[in-house]
């Protein structure tokens, strides 16, 4: 690999990272997970000045540089959990045993349970409550190397306990070291007080809702729930139409239950990403192709829900379709808060490799959230690193359970 440098010297270096080798994740490199051995990589002002194999290392004060010897071991870029709702007040704990006792969906719903409880319990819970639990569930993820995730609203379903969601989730990425991008999710569920006016409700969150959440800078995104469950097609293009004029991008909740064409209608507005996708087609898989969107997989739903159909792998490999992995993480269908899980997952319930799950929480979820600095390791990309006591990155997808991060960098600096 031939290794470059920025505008500085390598005695200006904040810290030199040597012994090491990288699963760069970057497809540039022509070696399974984009691999460097026995690397080094250097760290400037947050981000990568120089990164490849020791032996081409430009000479360097070793008095000056502050360097650590990673022994042998492996440095991954920091992982990336790209769908979660990770806001949001109260328990579905006695659901979950109702369901095992044999306790319809709809029965729990008809006494005011399934998204309609966690709604009340978000919309009771002030911004202190959610911001506490909220962080606790971070820190979660922070040890397990995760350096970026999104959040997304929907559990407030009226002007302001969305806006009330999206500012908790704001305020936690000033006051916590994993770094948060939001979404506006508005389009959720169909609140009780909408009850048979779903276009009602869809006014409201193309005008109000999204008015007030443009007005504050509180979303990175919008995305609907495009299900016979969730919003139709027409409403959901009406959603995504509204965002445009606010030039935010669009993804989707798409294909989870049915065919909807969600995946083929955001890949129209060029979204992000489709996230699900169980019922995908080959149609919707060639338009998302088309546009460069996502494919987000969410095995903890599935597995969480006991689903039987498969989202269409070979499909969306055959197509070159960029596959993302992500928790889902919420209190309803995901209460999983574990990207290492969901990395398994892939592996042994979608048949996924190792090598595409470690990019599915890295380069792919990265381009999930349209960001181009993270999810790889290269020269200008944000210094978000995981070290690992491992002896090969398939370890990072083959056992659970037992967290071997050693050391994590974001934006170079030790968390």
């Amino acid at each position: 690999m031939q290794s470059t440098t920025q505008n500085y010297e390598l005695e200006e270096i904040d810290l030199l990272l040597t012994d090491a080798n990288i699963a760069t994740m970057d497809s540039n490199i022509n070696a399974p997970y984009g691999a460097i051995e026995n690397a080094a990589i250097a760290i400037k002002n947050g981000k990568i000045a120089w990164i490849g194999e020791q032996s081409t290392l430009p000479s360097f004060d070793v008095f000056a540089t502050p360097t650590l010897s990673v022994k042998g071991q492996w440095l991954t870029p920091g992982l990336i959990d790209c769908h979660t709702h990770l806001v949001f007040a109260g328990s579905r704990s006695q659901e979950f045993e109702q369901r095992l006792q044999g306790v319809s969906y709809e029965q729990i719903a008809a006494q005011g349970g399934g998204i309609a409880s966690t709604v009340k319990a978000t919309r009771a819970a002030d911004r202190e409550q959610l911001f506490v639990d909220a962080k606790d569930r971070l820190n979660t993820l922070l040890k397990e190397g995760v350096t970026t995730v999104e959040i997304k609203s929907g559990y407030g379903l009226d002007t302001e306990n969305e806006i009330k969601i999206l500012e908790v989730a704001r305020l936690l990425g000033e006051h916590h070291p994993i770094d948060i991008k939001t979404t506006f999710l508005g389009a959720h569920a169909l609140p009780p007080e909408y009850k048979g006016r779903a276009d009602e409700y869809i006014d409201l969150v193309c005008t109000d809702m999204l008015d007030q959440v443009v007005a504050n800078n509180l979303a990175d995104a919008v995305d609907v729930f495009c299900e016979n469950v969730g919003f139709s097609y027409s409403q959901t293009k009406r959603v995504f139409q509204a965002a445009k004029k606010h030039n935010l991008p669009v993804k989707c909740h798409a294909e989870q239950l049915s065919n909807q064409q969600g995946s083929q209608l955001v890949a129209q507005f060029n979204g992000l990403s489709a996230d699900h996708i169980e019922h995908l087609n080959e149609e919707g898989v060639k338009a998302m192709a088309d546009a460069g969107t996502v494919a987000v997989l969410l095995p903890g739903a599935f597995y969480f829900l006991r689903e039987t159909k498969f989202p269409p792998i070979e499909l969306l490999n055959q197509y070159k379709v960029p596959i993302a992995i992500a928790s889902d993480f919420n209190p309803g269908t995901s209460p999983l808060c574990s990207v290492h899980l969901m990395m398994n997952m892939a592996c042994t319930l979608f048949r996924l490799t190792p090598e595409q799950a470690l990019a599915g929480v890295t380069r792919n979820a990265a381009k999930a959230l349209g960001l181009d600095d993270r999810g790889i390791l290269k020269v200008g990309a944000r210094a978000d690193i995981a070290h690992w006591q491992i002896s090969h990155p398939s370890q990072l997808s083959y056992q659970f359970g037992v967290n071997k991060l050693l050391n994590l960098w974001i934006l170079g600096r030790i968390n």
